[in-house]
């Protein structure tokens, strides 16, 4: 029998993985997707602010009724808003408008405190990710906060370490690819890190917005892929970490979120729909039997007013 779970905390990690079966390479090679969606908050980003978190307050930057702030387009605010409820830290979030409204909805839901910074159109850019990481220390230095900086916490690699795991057992180690969205780095470094260790023969993707390949050696460009591409080359990359890189538009990214709901059930974000479309181009260039693993980042339903307004429009 199931034991009784002490708090949500203890929900977050060991996912499911699945394989597609309509949205499938002709040739043969099996794509498979970890359903990070079924964590509490319906993304993957439960696991790097719980790491990110314990960590600081295993070494003592963080103490019992202490303050949090963080720089986000949305997901790593609502897992460190989850985080911070249930843990009884008060947390201030800086965000903009370029990302979905259900993530700013999400955080406040959950009791954080949000600064919005302005977009240009709804766009996310250099510019805005830097000024956006740019208050959020302003305000830590001003309250004396703790803050997470996600773009350079190496505490978080631990928790993809743990990813790796999962997936290596799952696929009882038969992974020819490994392919995943570039935000921060974290998760591409550290799922990495660890599935080299297990099997070096594995390869690794990097997925970025086609508008702002920075990590390909193009230039900084403006996308609406929310999580994804802050259009800098973030401190947590290092060189070596992936062995090809996929740029992939937000119109594509879009329409192959449409195509895993109306074709495999899957309620995806724009990210997710990146790394199934970037996956399907790396399953192309392997031999039938292959496998190649990516990420189910988090639902749709984060993105249901941006998704409303393409469907009306279709």
């Amino acid at each position: 029998m199931a034991s009784i779970k002490s708090n949500i905390l203890e929900s977050i990690g060991n996912t499911s993985i699945l394989q597609l079966h309509t949205v499938v390479p002709s040739n043969g090679v099996r794509v498979l997707l970890k359903i990070e969606s079924t964590n509490p908050t319906a993304s993957m980003k439960d696991r790097m602010a719980l790491a990110m978190i314990t960590a600081a307050e295993n070494d003592g930057r963080l103490k019992p009724g202490g303050s949090v702030v963080e720089y986000t387009g949305g997901s790593t605010g609502v897992s460190l808003a989850l985080i911070c409820a249930v843990k009884g830290y008060s947390l201030h979030i800086v965000t903009s408008d370029a990302f979905a409204k259900e993530k700013l909805d999400h955080m406040r839901l959950l009791g954080a405190t949000l600064t919005v910074i302005p977009s240009d159109n709804g766009k996310q850019t250099e510019k805005l990710t830097k000024d956006m990481i740019r208050e959020a220390h302003v305000i830590a230095e001003k309250t004396g906060a703790f803050i997470t900086a996600q773009m350079k916490n190496t505490d978080q690699l631990s928790a993809y370490t743990k990813l790796a795991d999962e997936i290596y057992q799952q696929t009882e180690g038969k992974i020819d690819a490994f392919v995943q969205a570039v935000g921060s780095g974290a998760c591409l470094r550290g799922t990495s890190e660890r599935l080299r260790q297990l099997d070096g023969k594995i390869r690794f993707v990097a997925v970025e917005p086609a508008e702002s390949a920075v990590l390909a050696g193009g230039v900084s460009g403006s996308h609406n892929i929310d999580g994804m591409g802050p259009g800098y080359v973030t401190p947590l990359w290092k060189d070596g970490i992936a062995d090809d890189f996929q740029g992939v538009s937000t119109a594509d990214a879009r329409a192959m979120a449409f195509r895993l709901a109306r074709e495999e059930g899957l309620f995806c974000g724009l990210s997710t729909g990146a790394n199934v479309a970037a996956a399907l181009r790396v399953a192309g260039t392997l031999k039938p039997g292959s496998t190649v693993v990516t990420i189910m980042c988090d639902s749709g339903m984060k993105y249901m007013s941006g998704y409303s307004e393409q469907l009306s429009s279709m």
